[in-house]
């Protein structure tokens, strides 16, 4: 097999990793670049390769720089199969026209105001592309080898993260595998099960996203509560961007858990977001993909004013009563949560919570570095509120993790391939998967081609207790 990579590498977005065999082409996944505008622009520039050429898409899970590229792919000739679980079939269902409306309005409004170069500014894809790419999905069970090329064999197996993730194993006829883990989930999650072991493989592909750091081991639950507190004792609201699918669910279990333990004061709930609503219900549809019980999905629902409309939307901002509101999206980028924040982000009584990964370039990065200014509709927002952050909320595995998690291969694989990381992140997964495991590792660059012999070759054995896959101590 050859292996080429297309995305995600020097950056944590854009997914893309395209693997030619004998007679078969597959990409896996197939997402957007986010960020900075320099890494936002690679998703005008044409697709490195014929689309149509492409057998078949294998998606690990739902998340957009895994699979927001999917519409654009299909519009330029891609017609074969995309693979993927039933959880994340169900979210793409949600997130991939969800993408699309963002992107007709983002060209709506920026020929309304004559702000873009182009005239006219034109959107990314359309929802009508979204839909023929969601024609494509094709559901397969976690742990069934499935045939996405000729001469390829799949199989997916589950780590945790969100809904229907999962690392995909491909194997040609050669007998060379390769194992992409997508994004990996935390052992001790809250609401989402661990990571299953990894299977073997000669050679991995790996996510980095927190290869630098280890989260923090305070409990998250007690820093939630302690803000929530504050901000309401000083008459505030507590606005916290939310990413819709996992970070949004975890979060109305936490609150919910706090408020009935009356241990945060019983102020109102919304959840601002219709495609999180809706991923929500998916809670009650998947009860086998998450840790949490039936009594536990009905009450992080019960306890949650959903906020479905625009017009629902305009009347929660102009409110001015203390409330806890979680709207989309998780960096704010876009969407609903813009409005709270010009609305919010003004008043110091007010907090403004991050609760996961802001990539370089977005508004979440530069508030939580001290900006005191943030751009949004064409001018300068104040931000006076208070800008904090609980890093023991994200739902990737942090480096130890992530290093104890890939350490149960067994055995080692012949290389291991950092991607999705900033540059720092990636080079220190690298080093720990160097030194910790002494595995072969590299990290690659945009548009490399590395050949993927079978076989491994003869490694020095890492110790024997980092060669089971036993989690990290419990954090929060």
């Amino acid at each position: 097999m050859k292996l080429t990579f297309l995305g995600a590498t020097g950056t944590v977005t854009g997914s893309r990793f395209l693997v030619d065999s004998s007679s078969g082409r597959v990409l896996v996944d197939c997402g957007l670049f986010q960020g900075i505008k320099a890494i936002r622009r690679r998703n005008w520039d044409p697709f490195p390769v014929d689309p149509g050429s492409i057998d078949a898409v294998v998606v690990t899970h739902a998340h957009i720089d895994h699979t927001g590229y999917l519409p654009a792919l299909a519009r330029d000739g891609f017609g074969g199969d995309i693979w993927c679980t039933r959880g994340t079939a169900a979210l793409c269902r949600l997130l991939l026209p969800d993408a699309a409306y963002l992107q007709e309005e983002d060209a709506r409004l920026a020929n309304k105001r004559g702000s873009s170069r182009h005239d006219p500014a034109l959107p990314l894809y359309t929802g009508a592309d979204a839909e023929l790419a969601l024609s494509l999905l094709r559901v397969i069970g976690l742990g069934t080898d499935f045939a996405p090329a000729p001469d390829v064999i799949a199989r997916f197996s589950p780590v945790g993260h969100i809904l229907g993730a999962a690392c995909v194993r491909l194997q040609d006829e050669t007998g060379s595998s390769v194992l992409f883990t997508g994004d990996v989930g935390r052992p001790d999650d809250p609401i989402m099960r661990p990571p299953a072991p990894p299977p073997s493989a000669d050679h991995v592909v790996t996510e980095s996203t927190y290869g630098d750091r280890v989260h923090a081991r305070a409990d998250s639950a007690d820093q939630l509560a302690d803000i929530v507190g504050t901000t309401v004792g000083r008459g505030g609201t507590v606005l916290i961007p939310t990413f819709a699918v996992g970070r949004a669910q975890l979060l109305l279990h936490l609150l919910s858990r706090l408020r009935r333990g009356g241990r945060i004061p019983d102020v109102p709930t919304y959840l601002d977001s219709p495609m999180a609503v809706n991923a929500t219900e998916l809670f009650r549809a998947h009860p086998d993909a998450h840790r949490l019980s039936t009594t536990e999905s009905s009450e992080m629902s019960d306890d949650v004013q959903y906020v479905r409309t625009p017009d629902e939307s305009k009347h929660l901002t102009r409110s001015s009563a203390p409330a806890i509101i979680l709207s989309a999206s998780g960096m704010a980028t876009g969407g609903r949560v813009l409005h709270h924040l010009a609305h919010l982000a003004p008043d110091p009584a007010n907090t403004i919570l991050f609760v996961g990964y802001q990539a370089a370039g977005t508004r979440g990065r530069a508030m939580l570095a001290g900006a005191d200014r943030i751009k949004m509709f064409g001018t300068q927002v104040p931000v006076r509120a208070e800008i904090v952050k609980i890093d023991g909320l994200s739902a990737h595995a942090d480096a130890r993790e992530l290093t104890a998690w890939l350490g149960a291969c067994s055995p080692p694989p012949h290389t291991a391939f950092i991607v999705h990381g900033e540059p720092q992140a990636a080079d220190a997964l690298r080093r720990s998967l160097r030194d910790d495991l002494g595995w072969q590792t590299h990290v690659p660059e945009f548009g490399d081609e590395v050949a993927l012999p079978a076989g491994r070759p003869a490694l020095a054995p890492a110790p024997a207790t980092d060669r089971a896959y036993a989690p990290p101590a419990s954090s929060a």
